[in-house]
């Protein structure tokens, strides 16, 4: 999940990322690990380097990363690091 600190930048990155063809969706953000933005952005875990890459080259900001699964393999549920 890519916690960020203001809406806009979470759907930008959800329409980049899915417009490069990496799986991404709009989810609640906790409140636990970030309380900038109440929306996140979940993506596969596995692509973590590319989407972390693509939201680089773009410039879109965002606050951190987090490791988290949801029932249907996208990432979202304990924060690593």
């Amino acid at each position: 999940m890519v916690s960020f600190f203001a809406s806009e930048h979470a759907m930008r990155a959800e329409r980049l990322l899915q417009r490069t063809g990496l799986p991404a969706r709009l989810v609640p953000g906790p409140r636990e690990v970030s309380p900038n933005c109440g929306v996140a952005v979940a993506f596969v875990w596995e692509n973590e380097p590319e989407v972390e890459r693509t939201l680089n080259d773009a410039k879109i900001r965002f606050e951190a990363i987090h490791h988290f699964e949801l029932d249907d393999g996208l990432s979202v549920a304990q924060a690593v690091g």
